[in-house]
Protein backbone atom coordinates (compact mmCIF):
# COMPACT_ATOMS: atom_id res chain seq x y z
CA UNK A 1 0.00 0.00 0.00
CA UNK A 2 1.36 2.98 -1.06
CA UNK A 3 1.93 6.08 1.81
CA UNK A 4 0.64 9.06 0.65
CA UNK A 5 2.67 12.15 2.98
CA UNK A 6 3.13 15.63 2.84
CA UNK A 7 6.14 17.46 2.52
CA UNK A 8 6.04 21.07 3.61
CA UNK A 9 8.90 22.95 1.41
CA UNK A 10 9.93 26.13 -0.25
CA UNK A 11 11.30 27.18 -3.27
CA UNK A 12 15.88 27.74 -3.28
CA UNK A 13 15.75 24.96 -0.22
CA UNK A 14 18.26 22.81 0.05
CA UNK A 15 17.83 20.75 3.06
CA UNK A 16 13.97 20.43 1.52
CA UNK A 17 15.95 18.97 -1.52
CA UNK A 18 17.92 16.89 0.11
CA UNK A 19 14.48 15.28 2.12
CA UNK A 20 13.28 14.79 -1.40
CA UNK A 21 16.01 12.83 -2.33
CA UNK A 22 15.84 10.90 0.87
CA UNK A 23 12.02 10.27 0.28
CA UNK A 24 12.68 9.14 -3.04
CA UNK A 25 14.37 6.06 -2.25
CA UNK A 26 11.21 5.03 -0.90
CA UNK A 27 9.49 3.68 -3.46
CA UNK A 28 6.05 3.14 -1.44
CA UNK A 29 5.60 6.83 -0.93
CA UNK A 30 3.73 9.24 -2.90
CA UNK A 31 4.97 13.13 -1.68
CA UNK A 32 2.60 15.83 -1.85
CA UNK A 33 4.92 18.71 -1.57
CA UNK A 34 3.25 22.00 -0.14
CA UNK A 35 5.13 25.20 -0.40
CA UNK A 36 4.65 27.23 2.67
CA UNK A 37 5.26 30.67 0.86
CA UNK A 38 1.62 30.61 -0.64
CA UNK A 39 0.34 30.71 3.00
CA UNK A 40 1.19 33.29 5.72
CA UNK A 41 0.22 30.59 8.03
CA UNK A 42 2.10 28.06 6.94
CA UNK A 43 5.18 29.95 6.57
CA UNK A 44 4.42 30.90 10.62
CA UNK A 45 4.01 27.64 11.59
CA UNK A 46 6.58 26.09 9.69
CA UNK A 47 9.05 28.97 8.60
CA UNK A 48 12.48 28.31 10.17
CA UNK A 49 11.49 24.43 10.56
CA UNK A 50 11.04 23.10 6.73
CA UNK A 51 11.76 20.77 5.51
CA UNK A 52 8.57 19.45 7.68
CA UNK A 53 7.20 15.63 7.03
CA UNK A 54 3.16 15.29 7.67
CA UNK A 55 1.58 11.70 7.74
CA UNK A 56 -1.64 11.25 7.06
CA UNK A 57 -2.33 10.53 10.90
CA UNK A 58 -0.96 14.39 11.88
CA UNK A 59 1.90 13.27 13.20
CA UNK A 60 5.37 15.53 11.96
CA UNK A 61 8.64 14.95 11.24
CA UNK A 62 10.81 17.94 11.78
CA UNK A 63 14.53 18.32 9.96
CA UNK A 64 17.06 16.82 10.80
CA UNK A 65 16.18 13.41 9.73
CA UNK A 66 18.08 11.27 8.18
CA UNK A 67 17.38 7.50 6.32
CA UNK A 68 17.01 5.36 9.45
CA UNK A 69 14.77 8.00 11.13
CA UNK A 70 12.78 8.67 8.03
CA UNK A 71 12.02 4.55 7.92
CA UNK A 72 11.10 4.63 11.55
CA UNK A 73 8.61 7.38 11.26
CA UNK A 74 6.95 5.53 8.09
CA UNK A 75 6.41 2.99 9.98
CA UNK A 76 5.25 4.51 12.49
CA UNK A 77 7.30 4.24 14.57
CA UNK A 78 8.14 6.78 17.84
CA UNK A 79 12.08 7.27 18.78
Amino acid sequence: MTQSIILFTTAGCHLCDEASALLSECASVRVNKVDIAIDDALIERYGVHIPVLRAADGRELRWPFDARQLRHWLQGDVE
